[in-house]
């Protein structure tokens, strides 16, 4: 019998899975993706690794699980203005600027992603996915009150802040702050989306 095919076994959840993906998630950040295996997950978690294939499909799926577990679910932020809603949305409870494992285990995603093309599609379906979702809801308010021109694409400008921001990060090495963040909408984001496309 494969680790899937396991019959009417009870489903990993509740507590027993927080603790799954905290153990996850520690053996990312200690080894990284690439050699992270669902046996030392599985030995961190004191579990069998059948429990985990009775769950995940496989690494990759767990993995991204873990995150988004971590991250707690996306929510549109609804503070009145564009600004707030972004700084909200970036530096609030779920934005992990001031989380050093969230920061350790996206380092370690954005390698993955280079390397690992099954990695990288779950991750964009399950994780990007609802991300690009609250931008885009984000932006969608803002025009409706005035604060994105009509003709702003909102395909370009939703992921500039996030682009920005992670390259700061991880090429330039800044600490990425909300000081850091505010100045980003205040100099680019905002500016580009009140002005619209140049002619």
């Amino acid at each position: 019998m494969t680790p899937t095919e396991t019959g009417t076994r009870p489903r990993v959840e509740g507590e027993r899975e927080l603790e799954i993906f905290e153990a996850t998630l520690q053996v990312l950040d200690e080894v990284g993706y690439d050699l992270l295996t669902m046996d030392a997950v599985a030995a961190r978690a004191k579990a069998s690794k059948a429990t985990l294939y009775r769950r995940w499909k496989g690494k990759p799926e767990l993995v991204v699980a873990a995150i988004m577990a971590h991250k707690g679910e996306a929510v549109v932020p609804d503070t009145g203005t564009l600004r707030g809603d972004l700084l909200e949305a970036y530096c609030g409870a779920s934005g992990g600027l001031d989380d050093p494992l969230a920061q350790s285990v996206l380092s370690a995603v954005v390698t993955a992603m280079g390397r690992d093309p099954e990695f990288a599609e779950v991750y964009r379906r399950d994780f990007i996915g609802p991300k690009i979702a609250v931008s885009r809801a984000i932006y969608e308010r803002a025009r409706t009150r005035g604060e994105v021109h009509p003709d702003v694409d909102l395909a370009v400008l939703a992921p500039s802040l996030a682009g920005i921001v992670l390259h700061r990060a991880f090429l330039l090495g800044d600490d990425v702050t909300p000081e850091l963040v505010g100045r980003v909408l205040d100099e680019v984001i905002l500016p580009a989306a009140l002005h619209g496309p140049t002619a």
